[in-house]
């Protein structure tokens, strides 16, 4: 932690935790120091560990198992190779994107948000989610949550998220992302024109600029059909 860093402290101790799993200080499964060790040993209080840990729990890198501690999560993340948005990608791939918006707003960030966005109390966040589409085709139902700072206007956001923040200077230059299989819900099934139930696939995005700041979390909800996600690996 550094004191010339205007960040709430917690967000800082978060930083630095993740920074070291990152590194591999940490391995899988192993436990992380409890609140009380954490406070100890860096002279912070326990509620100020508390909420460093639970914003490594939202974003993946710890679990937390009930009468037994929190440990490292298994990283079985690929390194993104291209961090484009869905717009970017479907024109690459000569589809026509499109988008059906059933959100766009400001609101007051829930505790949730402002632990995944490394915001202070009574900040503001832009609310988004839409419908994607190719070629006419729902593909995905998406939900995004940005910093104020970064969308101030989120009704005035047509196209590209990725394209608005490159000219707003806050391009997303590493992601963190998360996938895992699901059934739709009534919800979704109705936005995707699918049965409830029919197989989707989840994908959580935690997406920073140049600087390291959190400017995105992105949730997409992905039709299976149309849709997969393919890493490659190499000896």
């Amino acid at each position: 932690m550094k004191p010339e860093d205007n960040s709430p402290l917690y967000i800082q101790l978060a930083r630095d935790l993740e920074r070291d799993i990152r590194e591999g200080r940490y391995g899988a499964n192993q436990a992380l120091p409890s609140e009380r060790v954490l406070a100890e040993s860096l002279q912070v209080s326990r509620i100020t560990a508390r909420k460093a840990i639970g914003v490594l729990v939202s974003r993946g890198l710890v679990l937390q198992r009930q009468g037994s501690g929190n440990y490292i999560a298994p990283m079985l993340e690929q390194p993104l190779v291209r961090l484009c948005s869905f717009t970017e990608e479907l024109v690459r791939r000569g589809y026509k994107p499109s988008s059906e918006w059933l959100l766009r707003k400001l609101g007051a960030a829930r505790v949730d948000e402002r632990q995944q966005l490394g915001l202070e109390a009574g900040a503001r966040v832009a609310r988004l989610q839409r419908v994607r589409l190719a070629d006419g085709v729902r593909m995905a139902l998406e939900t995004s949550v940005l910093p104020a700072t970064v969308l101030p206007e989120p009704q005035k956001l047509e196209g590209s998220l990725y394209a608005f923040l490159s000219r707003s200077g806050c391009a997303p230059v590493r992601a963190t992302q998360h996938v895992r299989a699901l059934g739709a819900t009534p919800e979704m099934a109705l936005h995707l024109e699918i049965p409830q139930g029919s197989a989707l696939l989840w994908a959580s995005r935690v997406a920073t600029d140049a600087s390291g700041r959190v400017v995105e979390c992105t949730q997409s909800y992905c039709r299976s059909d149309y849709y997969d996600f393919v890493a490659e690996m190499r000896a």
